[in-house]
Formats: C-alpha cells, sequence, structure tokens
C-alpha cells in the first residue's frame, strides 16, 4: 500500500474543515454581537418610555387632571413599554394616572 497524498488531497482534508469552521465563528460572533445591540435598543426604548411616563404622571397628577389626547398618549407609551416587559411599579403609575379626570378641577 503506497499512501500518496497531493497537495490538494491534503488541504482538502485539512482547509476545507478549518475555513468552514472559520466562518461558523464569525457568523455567531456577528449573531451574538447583532443580539446585544439589539437587547441594548430595547432597554434603551424602555428607559426613555419609563421616564417619559414617569414626567408625564408628575406634571399632570400636580395639576389634579390630564386632558384626553395627553392620556391617550401616555396608554400609547405603556403599552409599547409594557410590550418591552413593564415592571409592577409603572402599572401603579399607569393605573393612578388613567384615573385622573380629564377636566380641570374647578375652583372653589
Amino acid at each position: 500500500m503506497d499512501i500518496h497524498i497531493t497537495i490538494y488531497q491534503l488541504l482538502c482534508l485539512i482547509g476545507i474543515p478549518g475555513i468552514i469552521t472559520g466562518i461558523n465563528a464569525w457568523l455567531f460572533k456577528k449573531t451574538k454581537d447583532r443580539h446585544n445591540k439589539h437587547v441594548s435598543l430595547e432597554l434603551g426604548v424602555q428607559a426613555l418610555l419609563r421616564a417619559e411616563m414617569i414626567n408625564t404622571y408628575n406634571t399632570w397628577y400636580k395639576k389634579e387632571y390630564a386632558p384626553i389626547y395627553i392620556k391617550e398618549n401616555f396608554e400609547n407609551c405603556w403599552t409599547q413599554y409594557h410590550g418591552l416587559g413593564a415592571n409592577g411599579v409603572m402599572d401603579d403609575i399607569h393605573n393612578k394616572f388613567m384615573a385622573l379626570p380629564t377636566d380641570p378641577p374647578t375652583e372653589k
């Protein structure tokens, strides 16, 4: 038995699996990087929505009412925030805010 391996055969045995492994590693890294960026974007949007809702709540709760258009905007923010994985603190603020009357209190 004479074992004669050409350079082409050697490259096929060693090179192709190495190239495939390298491409897979590169694709895995790119996928992981994209996933991390996606998670960061979701958390950033959630933080911005939370800040906006808290600011809106503080502003209008002091006035003891909130106009309908403000409530609609707050509800839209809360729905999107909730879709990103809301917590119980914002649920409580949401309920309190939505319970505000839509007309200003009458002066006595």
